[in-house]
């Protein structure tokens, strides 16, 4: 049975409509990607997950229904989110902004705050500097590492590498591994870096025009042109 499942969701913004009828299931432990170009809708599928933008269909978490529920519930029930966008407070320091992640499980803070400092030795060094003078990958380090602090049991990350030099994405797809092989994580990619999807989800989602256009594991995929199309057309 699929730790969450989602059911014909669509997303207008006003008459526009930016996902039509999404299906997809994520089981424990998987990490699954949504892959496709710039605008395809892979945030504002990311986004009604959480309870940010308004939808029709069913969100269901262990077969509990958060179509209509708040974002804080559904953090509540354990739900970690790192946007593409960060989010982060630029003039507190890295420390502070991890707490501010840990409005939920007060009660892990201490916990939650050395595993983040255990998979990010950079924040542990750092977490007195503000996030204003960080580099990109220090900040994306932050936002996942806040999202961590809310003791998730899924974990939503939006365009991980967008923006960031190849070694500083190795190093974050070597954390999100590790969340999933040492913490069993669930965890949902969102992603237009489409190798670096490839070498970290059992399965992909190719979303196009915000629509789901294929489906399938790294493998099928990889031997796929629909990928390629969805990136270049046909």
């Amino acid at each position: 049975m699929a730790m969450m499942e989602i059911k014909n969701l669509s997303v207008f913004y006003g008459k526009a409509r930016a996902l039509s009828d999404i299906n997809l299931s994520v089981d424990k432990g998987e990490t699954i990607a949504i892959v496709g170009a710039n605008g395809a809708g892979k945030s504002t599928l990311l986004d009604s997950i959480m309870g940010l933008v308004k939808n029709t269909g069913e969100i269901l978490f262990e077969d509990q229904d958060l179509t209509h529920k708040k974002t804080r519930f559904r953090v509540q029930q354990g739900l970690g989110y790192a946007p593409e966008r960060f989010n982060l407070f630029p003039y507190l320091s890295v420390r502070d902004n991890l707490l501010v992640g840990a409005y939920t499980a007060r009660g892990e803070i201490a916990k939650n705050l050395a595993a983040v400092y255990n998979l990010f030795p950079r924040l542990a060094e750092r977490e007195d500097q503000e996030t204003a003078t960080q580099s990109g990958g220090e900040r994306q380090m932050v936002s996942l590492g806040r999202a961590m602090m809310s003791s998730p049991r899924i974990l939503l990350v939006d365009e991980p590498t967008i923006g960031l030099a190849p070694k500083v994405c190795l190093e974050i797809a070597n954390v999100l591994r590790r969340l999933s092989t040492d913490l069993g994580l669930t965890v949902i990619l969102a992603e237009q870096n489409a190798n670096f999807a490839l070498s970290l989800a059992e399965r992909l989602y190719v979303l196009e025009g915000g629509k789901i256009t294929a489906t399938g594991t790294a493998k099928e995929l990889s031997k796929d042109d629909t990928l390629a199309k969805s990136y270049f057309g046909a």
